[in-house]
């Protein structure tokens, strides 16, 4: 019997560029799919809206910036509150506008992965997409569990809003309590997930109603009672006290990691382009929706507080390192009003959390099914009756958990989660963007979203924001650094970057294909992930 002829491998230009062709004449996410090389296993239902009001709930304005105020006050107060969370939203709204470019082109739960590869030159494509994949993931996994993280600290700072007496809460919650916390809320945020994943489309559609109304009721509140007094417009909009004990200009720097980490879930949403039903259009439309209501939406909430911030020493000292609690008690007068307040940002960080736990777990899927991670063909199932990768889901958590024993040695542990979360997905986002600009853009041309002339512009902006992003949030908060305060995200960054060199070089070097796309000493790749469109 003689040998079947060998087939020869599709170039991978030429694929990409079929790819790019058949974005342009098919709307349809299956067809897509299949054109890049996968078969479609989640369902497809959500809408333009549905994926706008995920994303929003990913960032969660204005729970996002309640949990991590502290930093931006210790920075300097009101002008690293307001301008930076303004410069950083427009910084982030070119990010938006860039990564959707691309995304309209690859639209694929891999994200910022498969894109990387399709876009790189054939001879460091597989590496490049490799280290993206790897961050990416890990950005996912570690700004979740900032997420679950920061909302145990939160609500700790809550629930003492009833003090006995001044500056003594009801909850002295020690480390363990809040490690079993912080606990439960992964595992209801985890159930709430698996077992309500044909249901989330709503709850995040209630969570942007939800979410302005409390801001209303906030806003309303603050400024007409106004307990303490109201600070001057001077103070409120342009206030520099910086207490981190870095330089003025430092202080503000750093101060940004509190918007870094509200708009660092920016790209997070691609992951669930394949269940959605036309992502080349309604993915990227829905990203810079979403930055740009997020803009107002932050800064309805953060300017209202400026305006009834009590004495910002008090603030900065005070032992939760969540502000806001404090704040809205000043403001109003009362525990009672003052929970009352914060009970619409406590509902949002549960599902903040959720949508979190749902995204990581689609790009750890996405990375999973291209072999990228060490027992891929576990982590790459997808349950047949819930629809959704649970493997890949209980392995986020099972990381999230291991890591948040971190804070049994340091009492900043959510610094260390947040920095390298913001870290990894700030790098994971750079890399599609910076490889299309060393490729002259050239396979962008044409994409359903189109930037146009200001591409150059807005791919460079979001490239030099990444390069100052990285060592910036590798810095400790604030100095001297004790053993206790000093910041964990340079440790944990290096740690995964360790496992994934050490995977790579151990398999990933002579077996890691990358996507289906890729071809490897002239061998096809595994057909696994490959079929045809769908047929109706």
């Amino acid at each position: 019997m003689s040998a079947p002829a060998k087939t020869a491998p599709p170039d991978p230009v030429d694929a990409s560029a079929s790819t790019t062709q058949l974005g342009n004449e098919s709307d349809d996410g299956d067809v897509l799919l299949a054109a890049m090389g996968y078969k479609a296993e989640l369902v497809r239902t959500r809408s333009t809206w549905h994926v706008a009001f995920m994303s929003f709930v990913l960032a969660s304005i204005p729970y996002g910036l309640a949990t991590t105020l502290y930093y931006p006050l210790q920075g300097g107060g009101p002008a690293v509150v307001v301008w930076g969370w303004l410069l950083v939203s427009l910084i982030v709204l070119c990010v938006a506008a860039s990564l959707g470019e691309i995304t309209s082109v690859y639209p694929t739960a891999g994200g910022v992965y498969y894109q990387t590869f399709m876009l790189a030159p054939a001879r460091f494509r597989r590496a490049a997409a490799y280290i993206c994949g790897w961050a990416y993931v890990v950005g996912n996994i570690t700004i979740t569990l900032a997420v679950q993280f920061g909302t145990t600290l939160f609500f700790v700072a809550c629930v003492n809003v009833f003090e006995k007496e001044p500056g003594v809460g009801i909850w002295d919650a020690s480390t363990y309590q809040v490690f079993l916390t912080f606990l439960g809320i992964t595992l209801l945020c985890n159930a709430i997930s698996i077992f309500g994943n044909r249901w989330l489309h709503l709850l995040d559609t209630f969570a942007i109603f939800w979410t302005f109304a409390g801001l209303i009721a906030i806003i309303v509140t603050v400024l007409a009672v106004a307990k303490e007094g109201r600070r001057s417009a001077e103070f409120a909009l342009g206030g520099f006290e910086p207490t981190s004990g870095w330089p003025a200009g430092w202080s503000f720097c750093v101060g940004l990691l509190h918007a870094g980490y509200a708009t660092s879930s920016t790209g997070m949403v691609i992951s669930m382009c394949e269940e959605v039903q036309r992502p080349a259009h309604q993915v990227p439309k829905a990203m810079v929706i979403t930055v740009i209501i997020n803009t107002v939406g932050g800064l309805l909430f953060l300017v209202p507080l400026m305006f009834v911030l009590p004495d910002l020493a008090m603030l900065v000292a005070l032992p939760s390192g969540q502000p806001v609690p404090t704040i809205l008690k000043s403001a109003v007068g009362s525990s009672g009003g003052a929970i009352a307040l914060l009970l619409p940002i406590m509902v949002l960080a549960i599902l903040c959390g959720t949508a979190c736990t749902t995204a990581a777990s689609r790009c750890t899927w996405a990375f999973a099914r291209d072999g990228g991670i060490p027992g891929s063909k576990w982590w790459s199932r997808v349950h047949p009756k819930l629809d959704l990768p649970l493997n890949a889901m209980m392995l986020s958590m099972a990381i999230q958990i291991v890591l948040g024993l971190i804070y049994f040695g340091s009492s900043t542990a959510f610094n260390a989660f947040s920095g390298v979360g913001v870290i990894c997905l700030t790098v994971s986002y750079a890399v599609p963007i910076a490889v299309s600009m060393l490729g002259g853009r050239s396979q962008v041309k044409g994409a359903k979203f189109s930037l146009g002339k200001t591409g150059w512009v807005l791919n460079s902006i979001a490239t030099a924001w990444s390069i100052f992003a990285v060592p910036l949030f590798c810095m400790p908060a604030y100095i001297p650094v004790t053993a206790s305060t000093v910041n964990y995200a340079p440790a944990v960054f290096v740690g995964f970057v360790v496992i994934a060199s050490i995977w790579y070089a151990a398999w990933g070097r002579k077996n890691y294909r990358g996507p289906p796309t890729e071809t490897l000493d002239e061998v096809p790749a595994a057909p696994a992930h490959t079929a045809s469109p769908k047929q109706d």
